[in-house]
């Protein structure tokens, strides 16, 4: 191939390699779920979240961020996600109380107990993500502070140390360091940064961490020092929750076995004697 054709395919190659993408281009790649049903939900949640009290706003998202903020939600799309919730459900309890049969006032169980669920299940699925969350925080919690404290002995600053913990560790705590971290280059001071982690996590033994580590630098103690004593103290609270969960455990596997394991082993070791008696009153 002779050198200007050599040119040319380099640079129509060229034009399609480091072409860049258009708005339209970048919209089209979004999955169908972004480009269609969040615009959709935005809108909505726009419209409700006008009409709603500021409290009930500020609440739903303070409850968003103990979440971890699960699908980029914000309150209008959850209020959002309980409306269409709650009419889907209605009309699936309104067909099924007509495919039984309930005839007079019994047929509104059916639509009232459905936009009940319906009303209910974004809620309950969050709080189960606000639940879950916290104890992934609460679990990361002791290595987390190992690895702290052995960054600090080692003679790292503390922000050099939970920056160690950020690059190790990826869960819902680092994570939050790493928003403080961010914080903090942006010019917000490191305990307010620290604090407001704790109050928008609220989970007791990262509160009592935080807690200990304002103190020492507002009392000037030796971080290192602070750093040993909360990591043996999470470490102490560990072995005890695992002694309580295991204490816990016989009391737990009662109700399955009386329910389920029981009934099965009477019929086992019973039922040849009951056959037995009852084939013998039946003979006489």
């Amino acid at each position: 191939m002779s050198r200007p054709q050599t040119d040319l395919l380099e640079t129509r190659l060229a034009q399609f390699g480091d072409h860049e993408l258009t708005l339209s281009e970048m919209e089209l790649a979004l999955p169908f779920g972004e480009r269609f049903l969040r615009p959709i939900l935005d809108r909505m949640g726009n419209f409700i979240t006008s009409r709603t009290p500021a409290n009930r706003t500020q609440a739903l998202q303070d409850k968003i961020n103990l979440a971890g903020r699960p699908l980029n939600l914000t309150p209008g799309s959850l209020l959002t996600l309980q409306l269409i919730s709650l009419l889907v459900l209605t009309a699936a309890g309104f067909g099924l109380a007509n495919l039984m049969g309930l005839t007079g006032s019994m047929t509104i169980l059916g639509p009232a107990g459905g936009g009940v669920l319906g009303y209910l299940i974004p809620s309950i699925w969050i709080d189960r993500k606000v639940k879950a969350r916290q104890k992934e925080i609460r679990i990361a919690l002791p290595n987390a502070l190992d690895l702290l404290t052995i960054s600090v002995e080692a003679g790292l600053g503390f922000d050099a140390a939970i920056n160690r913990v950020t690059e190790k560790y990826h869960n819902a705590l680092a994570l939050e360091f790493t928003q403080v971290l961010n914080e903090t280059r942006l010019g917000r001071p490191r305990l307010e940064a620290l604090d407001d982690m704790a109050r928008r996590n609220k989970v007791e033994e990262l509160n009592n961490f935080i807690q200990a580590v304002i103190q020492s630098e507002q009392l000037g103690v030796g971080i290192a020092q602070v750093l040993r004593i909360q990591s043996e103290e999470m470490r102490r609270r560990r072995r005890q929750r695992a002694e309580e969960m295991g204490a816990k455990a016989p009391l737990k596997m009662l109700f399955p076995m009386v329910g389920c394991i029981f009934p099965a082993l009477f019929i086992v070791l019973l039922g040849p004697a009951v056959i037995q008696v009852s084939n013998q009153f039946l003979g006489h």
